[in-house]
């Protein structure tokens, strides 16, 4: 059967300051409306604050990252006596550790403790002619790497990312995979539940890495006759780590061209060569994706077998995001 019904309670967890909780240092928050309005609407939200659940309270004392950018200490931004970096280690762990249910994150950037990408971990070395100034490489705040570190299949997003229209739609269908995974395969790891999984996301992963595709794809077919476990985890790690990067334009071209084949037999020429001529138009940037998808989708819908209706990438979220609206 196609897969049409999207789940409108998935696990997702998210800083505590982006759903609007007063828990920031200065008792303010970073709400985003996109998160607890749109997203709200289909997540259940898990809010986390670790810098208050380790008790620093409302307002406090800023704190930042010193030291090994991998392995930083956490202490006061104006008094380096506060030294809380026991603490937020020992409670990123526990936590971290418990977070198996979670389809999906959503961090706040620049924070030491949530901060996903790009934070800065000041040089702490006063010998150094850099010394209180921010060190080269990216940095990761102490919790949101144990959830990365524990949590290693989990699509991870910062809120301010998520204004980036092709970064969204790429997280979001990765949430909705990683649940669908959760539904389906990771139910009952068979070989089965495994082939349907990756016929449904051929083209998905077309659009990704057609590279990838084919990697995922010998590891269904088991050549090396391994257990149907060891298949299912190593192809969910392969798949998402295929999924991370948001498709180009050219794949998902090539990928239209593809499920338009599927209809050679059963709509008239020169239909398809409408379509074609709007699949070539999203090609140039003259129309969005969601043009050649929406028409596409309906002849597919209406002639096409049930193979290419059962493929998620014609409709991998609710159609009410517009995600591809802009992409």
């Amino acid at each position: 059967m196609p897969y049409r019904n999207h789940p409108h309670n998935i696990p997702v967890g998210i800083s505590a300051c982006v759903m609007g909780q007063e828990v920031r240092y200065n008792g303010g928050h970073k709400r985003s409306r996109f998160c607890t309005d749109v997203l709200g609407k289909i997540f259940d939200f898990k809010p986390y604050c670790p810098e208050m659940a380790i008790g620093l309270g409302v307002p406090r004392p800023t704190i930042r990252l010193v030291g090994d950018i991998n392995q930083p200490r956490v202490v006061g931004t104006d008094d380096p006596t506060l030294d809380v970096t026991d603490k937020l280690y020992a409670y990123s762990d526990e936590t971290a550790g418990t977070l198996n249910d979670l389809c999906g994150y959503i961090f706040i950037k620049n924070s030491p403790s949530c901060g996903a990408f790009k934070v800065k971990v000041y040089n702490n070395d006063p010998t150094s002619k850099s010394f209180g100034y921010p060190q080269e490489g990216k940095g990761v705040g102490v919790f949101a790497n144990a959830v990365m570190e524990k949590n290693p299949l989990l699509p991870v997003e910062e809120e301010g990312r998520l204004n980036d229209p092709p970064l969204r739609e790429n997280f979001i269908l990765r949430v909705f995979a990683l649940n669908y995974w959760r539904q389906t395969v990771e139910q009952k790891p068979t070989l089965g539940a495994l082939i349907d999984f990756h016929s449904r996301y051929k083209y998905t992963l077309m659009a990704h890495s057609q590279k990838g595709y084919r990697a995922l794809g010998r590891l269904v077919a088991n050549h090396d006759g391994l257990d149907e476990k060891s298949i299912c985890d190593q192809y969910i790690a392969l798949f998402m780590q295929t999924v991370a990067k948001p498709a180009t334009r050219k794949n998902h071209v090539n990928t239209l061209q593809h499920i338009l084949g599927y209809l050679k037999r059963t709509v008239e020429g020169e239909i398809r060569q409408d379509i074609l001529s709007v699949i070539r138009q999203y090609h140039q940037g003259s129309v969005h994706l969601s043009v050649p998808i929406t028409l596409l989708k309906h002849y597919v819908d209406r002639y096409g077998n049930d193979y290419i209706r059962s493929q998620i990438y014609l409709d991998p979220y609710p159609l009410e995001l517009g995600l591809r609206n802009q992409i």
